[in-house]
C-alpha cells in the first residue's frame, strides 16, 4: 500500500484534486465523508453533539444541521476546540481501521482530510497540500456553499495558514487557476505517488 495524504484548506478544492486521483485508480479515504457517516440520526456522535451544542442542532427529521452548529462551533476557539474534542476521536479510530484494511494491498491509498493534526499520527508515503489563494476559496465557499463572504473568512482563519500547510507537503498542487492547468498537476502528482511503489 502507498499511503498519501491530500489535505489543503476550506475552499482550497480538494474534492476535484480527489476525484482526479480516484479516476487514476487510487482509493480514496474521505474523512469529511467519515464525519458526515458517524454524525447520521440516531448516531451517539450527534447525540453527543446535540449535549453540547443543543437542541437547536437537530432538524426536526432527526438530521444534522450542518449550517447550524457551523455558525455555534466555529464562533470562537473555545467551541471549536469542544467540537474537534467530540468529533476527531471517532473519526480518527475510523480512518485508521479503514487504512488497516489496505495495508496489505497494492493499492494506491489517498486519505482526503482538511485535519492534518489525522495525519500526524498515521505512517504515511507523502503529504500533497491543495493551495488556492484566499480569495479564491472565498469565492467557491459563497458560489458553491452558499456561505457569505464573512462566514467563509471565519472557516479560513479557523485553520491553519496556507504558509504553514505548504511548508509541510512534499508536493503542492496549485488550483488556483483552470482545470487544464489541474489535470497537468494531476499527471505529475500521479507519476510521483507511483515511483513509491
Amino acid at each position: 500500500m502507498i499511503l498519501v495524504v491530500l489535505t489543503g484548506g476550506i475552499g482550497a478544492g480538494k474534492s476535484a484534486v480527489s476525484a482526479r486521483l480516484a479516476a487514476r485508480g487510487a482509493v480514496i479515504i474521505d474523512a469529511d465523508g467519515i464525519v458526515r457517516e458517524l454524525q447520521v440520526p440516531g448516531a451517539p456522535l450527534l447525540d453527543e453533539l446535540a449535549a453540547h451544542f443543543g437542541a437547536g442542532i437537530i432538524r426536526p427529521d432527526g438530521s444534522l444541521d450542518r449550517a447550524g452548529l457551523a455558525a455555534i462551533a466555529f464562533k470562537d476557539d473555545e467551541a471549536t476546540a469542544a467540537l474537534n474534542r467530540i468529533v476527531h476521536p471517532a473519526v480518527k479510530a475510523e480512518i485508521r481501521r479503514r487504512i488497516d484494511a489496505r495495508r496489505e494491498t497494492d493499492d494506491v491509498v489517498v486519505l482526503d482530510t482538511p485535519l492534518l493534526t489525522v495525519a500526524q499520527q498515521l505512517d504515511y508515503d507523502g503529504m500533497v497540500v491543495v493551495d488556492t489563494p484566499i480569495e479564491i476559496a472565498v469565492q467557491r465557499l459563497v458560489a458553491q456553499r452558499g456561505m457569505s463572504p464573512e462566514d467563509a473568512l471565519n472557516r479560513i482563519n479557523q485553520q491553519i495558514s496556507r504558509e504553514e500547510r505548504v511548508a509541510l507537503a512534499d508536493f503542492v498542487v496549485d488550483n488556483g487557476g483552470d482545470l487544464a492547468s489541474l489535470d497537468r498537476q494531476l499527471d505529475e502528482l500521479w507519476e510521483w505517488i507511483r515511483a513509491k511503489a
